[in-house]
């Protein structure tokens, strides 16, 4: 590949860039918020090896509801 072929090269995956760039900025912005939650723990489970991180299935709501009913016993 000569020098202007690489410069074309170059100019196309710029422009690519830029179009990607545009597309996540709208699909992001597109977001609801279970869709962020969901995204954001993709992101923070593909750090973690394995099954290092145990999955978290709702809020947490209910197991604290049982654990203060318990309580009040």
């Amino acid at each position: 590949m000569d020098q202007a072929q690489q410069q074309v090269w170059m100019q196309q995956w710029r422009r690519a860039a830029v179009a990607l760039a545009e597309v996540r900025r709208r699909t992001l912005a597109a977001m609801d918020a279970v869709e962020a939650l969901r995204a954001a723990e993709r992101v923070l489970d593909a750090g973690t090896p394995g099954d290092a991180r145990p999955r978290v299935r709702g809020s947490g709501l209910v197991e604290q509801q049982r654990l203060f009913h318990r309580k009040r016993r």
